[in-house]
Order: C-alpha cells, then structure tokens, then sequence
C-alpha cells in the first residue's frame, strides 16, 4: 500500500493549498469524501485514466504544464509502476532509459552517455 503514498501526499498537499477542507473540496465538486480520503492517505490508487487525472488537476486548480501539473501526473504514473505516456513518446529518450535504470541501481555509466542522456532530457 505504501506505493500510492507520495500521490496521495501530493494530492492532499495540493488540496490544502485550494484552502478547502476535505469535505469542502468533496462537496464543492460532487466528489465522495471516503474515496479522496482514501487517495490522499495512500490507501487507493490514483486514477488510472488520463481523463480523470486531468479533471482532477483542474479541480486541484494545477496549472497546466506546470512543475505541480507534471508532478501530479508523474506521481500517478509512478505509483501505476509506469513510465509517464508523454516519455514513452520520445523514442530517442527511450532507448536512453537503460542508463537511467542503471545508474539508479548503482552501476557505474561511462560520464559521455551520461552526459547524452542530460542533454536529451533537457531538449525534450
């Protein structure tokens, strides 16, 4: 259950930051209080649908493309075990992603591929 904590946190952070009370913001947007609760506390998935995701985003008042906006949707995705869709789109980007998986188990990757891969990330 610890997977979905981080969106959940986010979720509720973001929330907070509408000034709204759970209960305010379920009832302001006719949502069920026991299943934002459940999100916000970890203990159900983030939406699995891009639709509701977004609406969710809108009604959290996330500016889109925004730090907070890619945030939200990346946290989703990572609790999902997913690589964000707007990555899977860039090819190049993903033959990269093995060094990344690398480098985040600790095995050493030559600093040029390194390097290729900052620059890639940077230009997408």
């Amino acid at each position: 259950m610890d997977t979905f904590v981080g969106f959940g946190e986010f979720f509720k952070k973001m929330r907070m930051k509408t000034g709204l009370t759970l209960r305010q913001f379920c009832m302001q947007n006719d949502l069920d209080p026991g299943n934002i609760s459940k999100i916000e506390r970890g203990l159900a998935p983030p939406p699995s649908s891009k639709k509701n995701l977004e609406k969710y985003a809108d009604l959290l008042k996330l500016k889109k493309n925004s730090d907070d906006w890619y945030t939200f949707f990346d946290l989703a995705s990572a609790c999902s075990g997913k690589i964000p869709p707007d990555m899977m789109d860039n090819n190049e980007l993903v033959q990269k992603l093995p060094l990344v998986f690398r480098t985040l188990r600790g095995q050493s990757v030559p600093p040029d591929k390194l390097d290729e891969l900052i620059k890639l990330i940077r230009r997408s």
